[in-house]
């Protein structure tokens, strides 16, 4: 049995927060409101995804790698994470704002949970008029400053609010202060890690439970960096038909690709597995004379032990994910 492109069934999540546009922009299918989260490839316990076509049909990323190996993932992957893949894949849809959040470093993860950090960023596909993020804060703060700020309900006076549009992207690492706004359509990439301390959340009540959601402000008042940060955003110019850097990190490597053209693809020299996520546009992937066809909100796992492929398309972006 050989490896081929990969495509996944999404695992899709009901979120307090949530709208339609998983629906209604990305041509997700399913039936459920507020579904605000589309986990396009992840290994969580009790949400794995499956591949959704193909003689592997069913398999999900454990079976993958048990069977394959660094074949799959690629075998520096497979010597550092072992049976683990190392990555979760969301496309998020925010209705209403996210809870203000933060998430533990690995240590601190592992020390607690038994599980790794969760550094993660965003690249935004669309967003309504004045749509806004929040990251980091608009300047270093005492922690006994942010805990008065915190009991008078006056945190986002002291947080660093950006307005986002299309293509904006933001790497957010462990310890950072962070939150999606409303009307934010985005791709996710993060640590395999499902560990989140809410800080705030604006005292809503879930209307699923009747309740309003847990917080975690004392586990979160260690995880988090206190410091300001010049900036925030990450800065890139767009090229046709080349691989431009958006995000480079210990944990992950993120570029975008402009395509207007057939481009030949060489992964000889990366020992990775690779993920396409479409976000604009569509285009095929062409491999041992099978075309994958890609349209924007739908996301390709190629395996470590292909090197050559072609992307054949003349208007998409692809964000192109890797170890």
């Amino acid at each position: 049995m050989k490896l081929y492109p990969l495509r996944f069934n999404p695992v899709y999540s009901y979120r307090i927060w949530g709208g339609d546009k998983l629906k209604t922009v990305l041509n997700k299918n399913y039936q459920e409101e507020s579904i605000g989260e589309s986990w396009e490839v992840s290994d969580i316990k009790d949400n794995e995804t499956k591949v959704a076509e193909g003689s592997l049909e069913g398999q999900t990323l454990k079976q993958l790698i048990k069977k394959f190996k660094g074949d799959f993932v690629g075998n520096s992957v497979y010597k550092s994470f072992g049976n683990n893949f190392p990555l979760l894949i969301k496309f998020i849809d925010a209705k209403t704002p996210l809870s203000i959040q933060v998430h533990p470093s690995n240590k601190l993860a592992k020390q607690r949970h038994n599980s790794f950090g969760k550094n993660e960023m965003w690249y935004v596909l669309q967003a309504q008029e004045n749509a806004e993020l929040i990251v980091g804060f608009s300047k270093k703060i005492e922690k006994e400053s942010y805990q008065a700020h915190l009991k008078d309900s006056t945190l986002t006076e002291i947080l660093n609010i950006e307005k986002v549009d299309k293509g904006d992207t933001f790497y957010i690492p462990t310890g950072r202060v962070h939150a999606i706004g409303a009307g934010v359509l985005l791709a996710e990439i993060q640590q395999t890690s499902n560990i989140t301390y809410r800080i705030y959340d604006y005292d809503r009540v879930d209307a699923k439970t009747g309740e309003k959601r847990e917080l975690h402000t004392e586990l979160a008042m260690d995880a988090i960096d206190y410091n300001a940060y010049k900036d925030y955003r990450t800065v890139y110019s767009i090229s046709d038909n080349v691989s431009i850097k958006l995000v480079h990190s210990p944990y992950f490597n993120t570029n975008i690709i402009s395509i207007s053209e057939t481009m030949d693809m060489d992964y000889s020299k990366i020992d990775s597995f690779v993920i396409y996520m479409c976000v604009e546009g569509k285009l095929e992937v062409d491999y041992n004379n099978t075309s994958y066809n890609l349209q924007m909100g739908e996301t390709l796992v190629i395996p470590a032990v292909i090197n050559q492929l072609k992307l054949v398309g003349t208007k998409a972006k692809l964000l192109e994910i890797y170890l």
